[in-house]
């Protein structure tokens, strides 16, 4: 079963939805992680076998994150705009279509109507 860790900048709503989908996730801030580094919580990710959710886009370097090293990393860049419900729904359907191979150490961008994955070769 994939794990999520949800990094403090998305909504806390998503780690209902994924868990109501089947997945388990944890909240950084129920974790003692608030106000953390990325690096602290990259590590805690990767003690946990969690795959981080994020819409810190400095979690997308991947000379700091490289490929490979970790369980996966999500980078969701939505629209301010966006409702926290359709955002949730967006990556929710995102998420349903991947498998566990397309997270294992790969780095995803998730945006309104596209995802691309970076994958560790």
């Amino acid at each position: 079963m994939i794990k999520f860790l949800i990094d403090e900048d998305m909504h806390k709503s998503i780690k209902g939805v994924l868990e109501a989908a089947g997945f388990e996730a944890l909240d950084v801030r129920d974790c003692g992680l608030r106000g953390k580094s990325d690096k602290e919580i990259f590590d805690f990710a990767q003690k946990s076998c969690a795959v981080i959710l994020t819409g810190d886009a400095g979690f997308g370097n991947i000379y700091q994150f490289p490929l490979g090293t970790h369980y996966g990393i999500i980078v969701a860049h939505y629209p301010n705009e966006l409702s926290t419900s359709e955002m949730n729904k967006q990556i929710f359907q995102a998420l349903e279509g991947l498998t566990e191979e397309d997270f294992a150490g790969n780095l995803i961008i998730l945006e309104p109507g596209k995802i691309r994955i970076r994958k560790n070769k």
